[in-house]
């Protein structure tokens, strides 16, 4: 039997996949949300007031004219993601989302980085979106600097601080919102969403009526559809990337879902699809009636408008972004108690983040603690510079979510941590140390723990169909050896490969070596993939029958490539304060839980012992 020791080898210890085993009195969700629910809390994640903005932006400086083209590029590569989560999400319906995944696939240590990452992108992003809403609010009041002095924003004297107390207001209400309960607050999140989109639809209605009226003058351009190439397209997907973040929202509520195989997938790719469709008809309307060029940067929309003789549309757009940003801040801070409470289950964090309110069924603490912090960095601190922090976080938990794809379809894991009540039978260890140290042919073999779920439950009498057995048993471990090669022939590739294509600095001759060699290791990974058979045990992984990811392994290496890309190119300052952070986040682990973790002292079998002591 294998143990979840400590040292290097703890940073490997993987959990179950299956979240319905036992928990600990009072730590029980609320199974409360159906299809339409999750609906609302992936569209409100995802639409945030950023869409009313990036539309001027992005056209002026990269799309122009084809500024649709650009969503619809940046909507399928979410989208790549989006699969990658839906089959992880029906497969492994826990609270924890990507740190869940990881956890089970790759190993206590990445789940940790990823779950700490995590902690951050939803702190900061919270605080973020907070921030933006009172100048927004203000224009309600007559301008920028017209809220209610309680609310208005104001320098403290001696201190280079402005300090936002209408942020730190807003952030505590969504917190209170929240522990009243799952079902409470994804039916408030419904109605924000609800508005939002009937603001959306009043802009697409009100602008196909000003351009059929011009004649969509916005689209006469002398210089075409696409004024700065397709190399222009892209780099504006890049940019409206990340309008799309914010569907892993609903993963996050995984175990609060009714009929989690059906209904995640559903919700994700619904969200996501109605998300892609609002910003494609946005874009298209707001493009045609003004000419991207003289566009207005900061108030795309409202000013396009005005121009149209409507300027009391602006009073709609404002409502239109405050609702935008009052549900992704809903979005924002719903996922993190429920990390924290996955990561305090496991012995990660202290157990105070783990318990559930009797009457809500809602981590009522972690959500206190969680909106207590947001709301002192919302009120404190200007985090818009720090927005690249969040991008790191989410584009670092998509990459490891299309990871773990490749692992659960080709080397899932062949042990799992015995129950402890069927650790006391004899008879299941006495057989397997018995059988450990040869093979069904009675002669010694080595490292017969990597075939375990292939031993025979009972020695068979037929020497030649103990020969086959045999050679079943080493086709198997090739093939596990051969995959798990492949899929970091892969990473490595897509890493040197992507690194290389965005050290502008460098020479012409080495940034075509670096291509060429990261492309070579990605190719020949990808090949191999492709060759050999996926593992057959991945049918069985975890919850059977739910949603499978399309064009494996394809459709997860693009993920990857994808990626890992935005992440290199999201800059160097992001990056150092995001090192800041983990390098914590590892003392922390070491010193508090590593030493704490649930499965330090579990004793690992076969999946396939595990399963048959279960049936018996």
């Amino acid at each position: 039997m294998g143990r979840g020791g400590g040292g290097l080898r703890s940073l490997m210890r993987r959990k179950p996949a299956d979240s319905d085993r036992v928990r600990a009195e009072g730590q029980q969700l609320a199974k409360e949300l159906n299809i339409l629910e999750l609906i609302a809390i992936g569209v409100g994640s995802t639409i945030g007031a950023g869409v009313y903005v990036l539309v001027g932006t992005v056209a002026r400086e990269h799309a122009g004219p084809a500024l649709t083209v650009s969503f619809l590029i940046a909507g399928i590569a979410a989208a790549l993601s989006a699969f990658c989560y839906a089959e992880l999400a029906s497969r492994c319906p826990s609270a924890g989302s990507a740190y869940h995944y990881s956890y089970v696939c790759l190993g206590e240590g990445v789940a940790w980085l990823i779950g700490w990452a995590l902690v951050l992108e939803y702190t900061i992003g919270g605080s973020a979106v907070a921030r933006g809403i009172s100048p927004n609010l203000a224009l309600f009041f007559g301008g920028p600097d017209s809220l209610p002095w309680i609310l208005a924003r104001h320098q403290l004297p001696w201190f280079d601080v402005i300090v936002d107390p209408c942020a730190a207001a807003l952030v505590l209400v969504v917190s209170v919102l929240l522990c009243l309960g799952i079902k409470e607050s994804s039916f408030v999140q419904g109605i924000v969403t609800t508005l939002n989109a009937c603001v959306m639809l009043f802009v697409i209605v009100a602008g196909c009526y000003i351009g059929f009226q011009i004649g969509w003058d916005g689209y006469n351009v002398t210089d075409g559809y696409f004024p700065y190439g397709v190399n222009g397209v892209l780099a504006g997907s890049a940019t409206v990337f990340f309008a799309y973040i914010g569907f892993d929202t609903v993963a996050s509520t995984a175990e609060e879902v009714k009929n989690p195989q059906r209904d995640l997938p559903l919700g994700i790719g619904a969200a996501l699809s109605i998300c892609c469709i609002l910003y494609m008809m946005v874009s298209v309307v707001i493009v045609g009636i003004v000419p991207y060029s003289a566009m207005d940067p900061d108030t795309p929309i409202s000013s396009a408008f005005a121009k149209h003789g409507m300027q009391w549309a602006m009073y709609v757009v404002t409502s239109g972004a405050v609702l935008a940003l009052c549900s992704t801040l809903m979005g924002s801070l719903l996922p993190q108690p429920r990390i924290l409470m996955a990561m305090a289950r496991d012995g990660l964090l202290p157990s105070f983040f783990s318990d559930v309110n009797k009457q809500t069924q809602v981590p009522v603490k972690g959500t206190i603690v969680a909106g207590i912090c947001a709301a002192a960095l919302a009120f404190f601190m200007d985090v818009s510079q720090l927005a690249g922090m969040v991008s790191i976080g989410t584009l670092l938990a998509f990459t490891i979510v299309a990871v773990s794809i490749l692992i659960l379809r080709y080397v899932p894991p062949d042990e799992v941590p015995l129950p402890s009540s069927l650790r006391e039978s004899s008879r299941l260890n006495q057989e397997y140390d018995e059988e450990k140290g040869r093979d069904p042919l009675g002669e010694e073999i080595y490292n017969t723990s990597q075939i375990k779920d292939q031993i025979l439950i009972e020695p068979l009498k037929d020497p030649l169909l103990e020969k086959k057995q045999y050679t079943g048993m080493m086709d198997e471990i090739k093939r596990r050896k051969v995959a798990a090669f492949s899929i970091g022939s892969v990473c490595l590739g897509v890493l040197v490969f992507t690194s290389s294509a965005s050290a502008t600095w460098l020479p012409f001759l080495p940034i075509c070596i670096g291509c060429t060699i990261g492309g070579l290791l990605l190719i020949a990974g990808l090949g191999v993939l492709c060759w050999i058979n996926q593992d057959d045990g991945s049918h069985s992984f975890g919850h059977s029958g739910g949603f499978r990811c399309p064009f494996v392994p394809f459709l997860p290496v693009l993920c990857i490539l994808i990626n890992t890309y935005l992440l290199i190119n999201l800059g160097g300052d992001a990056w150092i304060r995001v090192s800041i952070w983990l390098l914590i986040g590892i003392l922390v682990y070491i010193f508090y839980g590593r030493t704490r973790s649930s499965l330090i002292d579990v004793v690992y079998a076969p999946v396939a012992r595990v399963n048959d002591c279960r049936s018996s």
